[in-house]
C-alpha cells in the first residue's frame, strides 16, 4: 500500500505516544533552551483523552534572520567597497577611510550602538601607525670594500641603524630550532644581531631532511618563521644570507627593488619592543666577507649538514660591519570600525565578529580593488550585523553581546586587531570568542568541481568545544565540507598566524577563522567583484551566523581547555 504523507504523520504520531505519556519527548529551541512535551495520561485498556493531536514546535528565529545574509546583500556592499573609487582601501589612505566610514554608516543604519567613548564618533576607534620609507643614503661596508644598497643589500621592516654603526653579526646556521635540531643551542642572542642562512638542510633532488616526506617545512620555504623565532630569542636585527649557487641575489634585488622603494606602514611602538625583529637580506658576496670564507669552504659546510642531518659548528669568524640604513617616519591615522548589540541576560559576555577592511591601495597607477581579500569578509559581516540588529529590535535578541570588528592594517602587518587587543572597548577576559571572516568569496584550485566547502583554521587550538559546536551547526544548517589542513602546526602557509583573529588567540581568546584559500587573483589587481561566487559566500556567511548565534544563545560559555600549536 502506498504510504501517504498523511498515513505517514499518523504512524509517527502512534509510534510516539507512549513516550510523549511519560514526558520523555522534548522540544530543543535554538540557544539551548529544552522544554518537555506535554505529558499525557493513558490507563491500560482505555484510550488517551488529554493529548494533543499535535505539539507545537518553537520557531528557530536563527533560520528566519539568516535569511537576510543574502547573496543580494553581499553584493550591495561589495559593490561599493571593491570599486575604483575606494582605491584600494590602502590603510591610512582616502580609500581606507572612506571605506570605515562605509562601515560605520551600515552599523549605525541598521541599529548597532557605537561602543567607542573617545574621538568623535562612536563607531570609529582612531589610532596613528607611522609611514615609513628608507632615507637616501644606506651604506654597508665590509673591511675596505663598500657594498650597494638594491644591489648588494636591503632592509625589510624596521632599522636601527639609523646611524653608522658597526656590527659583528652572530653566525647561528640556518637559524632553525625544532624536535632534534637547533641551531640555538647554547647561544645567548638576546640584543645580537643573527646571520641566519636561508632554506633548510636537503638531500638528493633538493628534497628538505626535517620533514617526514621530503616537502619544504615552514623553515625552508620564506624566512618568516625563522624572523618570528629571531624575535622570541631577541635578537636586535638578522641578516639573511642565500649560498644556494641556484639563488639569484642580483635578480632578487631588482625584483624587490618597487616594494622596498615604496613608504611602508609599521605600528607605533609605544614604548615597547618591535612585534617582528628588523631583517635585512645581503648578497653571497657580503655573507662571505663578514665570515671571513670562500664559496668552496661554504659549500663544504653545507654539505657537511646534509650528510650529518644536525647543525654543524663552523670554524667561521664572523668581522664587524659599518652598516648605516635609516628610516624616516610619519604619522598617520587610520581607524578601526565597531558596531554593538547588547545581550540580555548575559550581555558581559562578548562574541566578536572580525574582518579587515584594508587592501593593497594603488600600485603602478593601477587600483587594487580587494574583492575576496577582503571585501568579501567586509561584506559578510556588515549583513550578519543587519540580521542580528534586526533580530534584536524583534525582540529576539542575542543573550550574549555581539561586537562588529572591521579592523584596518592587516595587509600591512595585522596593526588594526593589533591595537584592539592593546586597547580593547571589552576586557578580552570578557571576549569569548573571535569569529573571524577574511576571504569567503572565491574557490581555491584544491576545491574546483568538489562540493561547497570553506577553510576552517584555529577553532580548536584553544577551546575543543568550539570546533564541535561548530559542526554540529553546519550539519543542521550548512552541509559545508569543512576543511582543517590548514590546521597543521607544519604547514608551511602559516595562515593561522595571517590573519586578525591571531591578536584574539595569543591573549588566549578563542577563535575560528573562515576562510576560501588562495587563488590565482590573491593579491593582484584582478580580485574583481566579477570574479566573486555570491552563492558560495552567502553559504559560508550564514555558516558563521548561525555560529554565532548558537554562541551568543546558549546556556555555557565555552572554556579554554587545549592548547594546541
Amino acid at each position: 500500500m502506498k504510504q501517504t504523507p498523511l498515513l505517514l504523520a499518523f504512524l509517527a504520531l502512534a509510534s510516539a505516544a507512549p513516550a510523549y505519556a511519560q514526558g520523555k519527548v522534548k522540544i530543543k529551541t535554538k540557544g539551548g533552551v529544552t522544554m518537555p512535551a506535554a505529558k499525557t495520561k493513558i490507563k491500560e485498556g482505555k484510550a488517551a483523552t488529554a493529548a494533543p493531536a499535535t505539539q507545537p514546535v518553537a520557531e528557530d528565529w536563527s533560520v528566519k534572520y539568516a535569511d537576510m545574509v543574502s547573496a543580494e546583500r553581499l553584493r550591495t556592499h561589495l559593490a561599493v567597497l571593491a570599486s575604483d573609487e575606494y582605491e584600494g582601501r590602502e590603510t591610512g589612505m582616502r580609500g581606507q577611510h572612506m571605506a570605515a566610514a562605509y562601515v560605520a554608516t551600515q552599523f549605525k543604519n541598521a541599529g548597532l550602538t557605537g561602543p567607542v567613548t573617545t574621538g568623535t564618533d562612536p563607531y570609529q576607534q582612531h589610532f596613528n601607525v607611522e609611514q615609513v620609507s628608507w632615507a637616501d643614503g644606506a651604506t654597508l661596508k665590509v673591511g675596505k670594500t663598500s657594498y650597494a644598497w638594491l644591489t648588494d643589500f636591503y632592509g625589510t621592516g624596521d632599522s636601527p641603524f639609523a646611524t653608522e654603526t658597526t656590527v659583528t653579526p652572530v653566525f647561528v646556521g640556518y637559524g632553525i630550532e625544532q624536535a632534534g635540531y637547533s641551531d640555538y643551542a647554547g647561544l645567548d642572542v638576546a640584543g645580537k644581531d643573527l646571520l641566519i642562512m636561508q632554506g633548510e638542510p636537503t638531500g638528493d633532488g633538493g628534497k628538505a631532511l626535517l620533514s617526514p616526506d621530503g616537502a619544504p617545512t615552514k623553515w625552508g620555504n620564506d624566512t618568516r618563521a625563522k624572523a618570528q623565532l629571531a624575535t622570541q630569542k631577541g635578537a636586535r636585527s638578522v641578516f639573511f644570507v642565500s649560498f644556494n649557487p641556484n639563488n639569484n641575489f642580483a635578480k632578487q634585488a631588482a625584483r624587490m627593488a618597487p616594494f622596498i622603494s615604496r613608504p611602508s606602514v609599521s605600528m607605533v611602538s609605544e614604548g615597547q619592543k618591535p612585534s617582528r625583529v628588523p631583517s635585512f637580506s645581503i648578497s653571497p658576496a657580503v655573507g662571505l666577507a663578514l665570515l671571513g670564507t670562500k664559496d668552496a669552504v661554504m659549500q663544504a659546510y653545507l654539505a657537511k649538514i646534509n650528510s650529518t642531518k644536525q647543525p654543524v659548528k663552523s670554524t667561521f669568524k664572523a668581522v664587524p660591519m659599518q652598516i648605516r640604513a635609516e628610516r624616516k617616519r610619519t604619522p598617520l591615522e587610520t581607524e578601526n570600525v565597531l558596531g554593538f548589540i547588547e545581550g540580555t541576560d548575559k550581555k558581559d559576555d562578548i562574541i566578536v565578529i572580525s574582518a579587515h577592511h584594508d587592501h593593497l591601495g594603488i600600485q603602478n597607477g593601477v587600483v587594487f580593488n580587494g574583492a575576496d581579500d577582503d571585501g568579501s569578509g567586509t561584506s559578510g559581516i556588515i549583513t550578519m550585523a543587519e540580521a542580528f540588529a534586526k533580530a534584536k529590535a524583534d525582540g529576539h535578541g542575542p543573550r550574549r553581546s555581539l561586537l562588529f570588528l572591521s579592523v584596518t592594517g592587516e595587509e600591512k602587518g595585522l596593526f588594526g586587531s593589533e591595537y584592539y587587543s592593546k586597547h580593547p572597548i571589552f576586557p578580552l577576559a570578557q571576549t569569548e570568542a573571535d569569529l573571524n571572516v577574511d576571504m569567503i568569496g572565491r574557490t581555491d584550485v584544491e576545491h574546483e568541481g568538489k562540493p561547497d566547502y570553506v577553510y576552517v583554521i584555529g577553532s580548536d587550538k584553544l577551546a575543543s568545544e568550539l570546533k564541535v559546536i561548530l559542526e554540529a551547526e553546519n550539519k543542521q544548517y550548512g552541509n559545508l565540507d569543512l576543511d582543517y589542513r590548514f590546521d597543521d602546526p607544519a604547514d608551511p602557509n602559516r595562515f593561522y598566524y595571517r590573519s586578525d583573529h591571531y591578536n584574539f588567540a595569543v591573549n588566549k581568546v578563542p577563535v575560528a577563522f573562515f576562510f576560501n584559500g588562495v587563488h590565482a587573483d590573491y593579491h593582484k589587481e584582478t580580485d574583481e567583484i566579477s570574479k566573486i561566487e555570491f552563492p558560495k559566500m552567502e553559504k559560508r556567511a550564514k555558516l558563521v551566523f548561525h555560529l554565532a548565534w548558537e554562541l551568543a544563545n546558549r546556556d555555557g560559555r565555552i572554556v579554554v581547555d587545549s592548547n594546541k600549536p
